[in-house]
């Protein structure tokens, strides 16, 4: 039998509009790590979202992003600004202040689906409450050590463990779960998808960023477009799978050692199109 693969993204309609692409909103980045911002918005965008939103502690990081990422719109410290998203993004190089876990908490009582990932994931392993009452879909995207402090258990290497570990984090947090990783681990705690692309040259900081901007993106269009063959499980998987093939790309271009976090980015039109042609 054929392994399951992740559908592509349905298509839009020709007469479809920003607001049916979906609206993300990505709630990234610090003085200190500007590029997380960058990475997630460029990524969202490139897979397909609307418009994409980029919350900001302060006005500093607008300066610094919006050069690299134009087509993006800006919130500053303004958690209102969370409510109008078709889909969330919380995390990466956001820091661990009460900043921080504050919009985490408030990110988790919005319903559309939400993706924590690096910095949210500390917050979430020390404070499991921030999500206990969410009922919208909840995807976490751990590397092994964040896996590790979400169980309180240390993550095995092996292919069983790995996957014994993410459904243990999926029925502990009701979430579905990407463990990152050699072959790629995406759970609800029932289905199952372990990812055939991805190469050693991902292993550079900044690629977990990359897949949270196109987890995010694919996961608005859940949203917009009511696709009931395009489930939350659907985009998280099918997000795993284009990350990892636009980094076999970039790889086979440029070489593992020289790739960085953006040639991902660069690469994911192409990583798209080749998906979508299979369709």
């Amino acid at each position: 039998m054929e392994p399951w693969l992740p559908p592509p993204p349905p298509r839009l309609p020709e007469n479809a509009h920003k607001g049916l692409a979906g609206r993300v909103v990505a709630a990234c980045g610090s003085a200190t790590m500007p590029g997380a911002a960058i990475l997630v918005a460029r990524a969202a965008q490139r897979a397909g979202a609307g418009l994409v939103r980029v919350w900001c502690r302060d006005a500093a990081l607008v300066a610094i992003v919006a050069p690299a990422a134009p087509e993006a719109v800006f919130a500053v410290a303004d958690l209102a600004a969370l409510d109008d998203a078709d889909a969330l993004a919380v995390g990466p190089g956001l820091g661990l202040d009460d900043i921080a876990r504050d919009l985490v908490r408030r990110a988790a009582r919005i319903a559309t689906p939400l993706v924590l990932d690096a910095d949210a994931l500390t917050l979430l392993a020390r404070e499991p409450e921030l999500v206990a009452a969410r009922r919208a879909p909840l995807v976490l995207t751990p590397h092994p050590g964040e896996a590790a402090r979400l169980l309180g258990r240390s993550v095995p290497s092996d292919p069983d463990g790995r996957l014994d570990a993410a459904r243990a984090i999926a029925a502990r947090y009701r979430a579905i779960v990407c463990l990152k990783g050699r072959a790629t681990v995406v759970t609800d705690g029932e289905r199952a998808f372990v990812n055939d692309t991805g190469n050693s040259g991902m292993a550079t900081a900044g690629a977990g960023d990359v897949l949270t901007g196109i987890a995010v993106a694919y996961l608005a269009q859940t949203v917009t477009l009511a696709d009931a063959a395009w489930t939350p499980f659907d985009a998280v998987a099918c997000a795993v799978r284009v990350h990892g093939l636009a980094g076999d790309l970039a790889a086979e271009r440029l070489g593992r050692r020289a790739l960085v976090a953006s040639d991902l980015i660069a690469f994911l039109s192409e990583a798209q199109l080749r998906l979508d042609s299979d369709r």
